[in-house]
């Protein structure tokens, strides 16, 4: 089987939107780089900088639980680790990431956007090599574009990729041929392999529009009535490095099996 790259994307910040690269250079066994390298604690939680491990994503601001989130367009500047925050198309809030006076201007927006769903002052945090993904591995998280197109003829709507918070989108594959690639790797470019270890159980996050901030839709729930599990795309782990860009081939030996 054979389809292609159409789309790299990374959050800088868990939880805040996507942030779309032409290119990337790919390690083995990490995320891409910058990839949830921050978050936000929502309160107080047991996340120690000097000692990271993987926590639940209650601890921190998410979409499953804040989708106001969404209504902020967060841009970041990588050359300066600065984040830009805009709503409606106007600045609201802009500080360094790796600066505590950068990190407190955000900060301080976000205890007065999110207002009383807090459970406590938010505060960034980060540690060197450590990334706030869903999973205590450094995976990466990819969808099947097709797949998409499918749920869309299923609930009748169109339905945006980055509802599902890829890290990447190909295409040229059959619907829900993704599930088939377990325990299978998938070659992406020139050189790039990677291992596809598990699918996606989808949570209340989907159910979010990612650049309105309106919990208009189900997602869950549909693939639970219409195909028999809450799955959505698979992760992958990265086995050899190597860079990938927008519209490489992508080659997966695996064979398509009903689902």
């Amino acid at each position: 089987m054979s389809g292609t790259l159409t789309g790299i994307y990374r959050y800088p910040v868990k939880g805040l939107s996507a942030h779309q690269l032409d290119r990337v250079l790919l390690t083995p066994g990490e995320t891409l780089p910058l990839d949830r390298a921050w978050a936000i604690e929502n309160g107080p939680s047991r996340f120690d900088a000097e000692n990271p491990r993987h926590l639940p994503k209650i601890a921190f601001l998410m979409l499953m639980r804040d989708e106001r989130l969404a209504s902020l367009d967060a841009r970041f500047e990588e050359e300066t680790s600065r984040l830009v925050l805009q709503r409606g198309g106007r600045q609201v809030a802009s500080g360094d990431l790796t600066t505590r006076s950068g990190r407190q201007i955000v900060e301080q927006f976000m205890a007065a956007f999110m207002g009383p769903s807090l459970r406590g002052p938010p505060r960034i945090v980060t540690a060197p090599g450590h990334s706030f993904t869903d999973t205590p591995a450094k995976w990466l998280h990819v969808i099947n574009l097709a797949s998409v197109r499918d749920l869309e003829r299923i609930v009748g709507r169109p339905i945006d990729p980055l509802r599902f918070r890829p890290n990447l989108i190909v295409d040229g594959f059959e619907p829900w041929a993704e599930f088939a690639w377990i325990e299978s790797e998938i070659g992406i470019g020139p050189a790039a392999r990677l291992s596809v270890t598990a699918r996606t159980e989808r949570c209340a996050a989907t159910n979010v529009d990612p650049k309105t901030g309106a919990r208009d839709m189900d997602i869950p729930a549909v693939l639970q009535r219409k195909r028999g599990h809450s799955d959505f795309g698979v992760y992958a782990e990265v086995l050899s490095g190597g860079e990938i860009a927008d519209g490489d081939p992508i080659t997966c030996e695996a064979l398509v099996r009903s689902d």
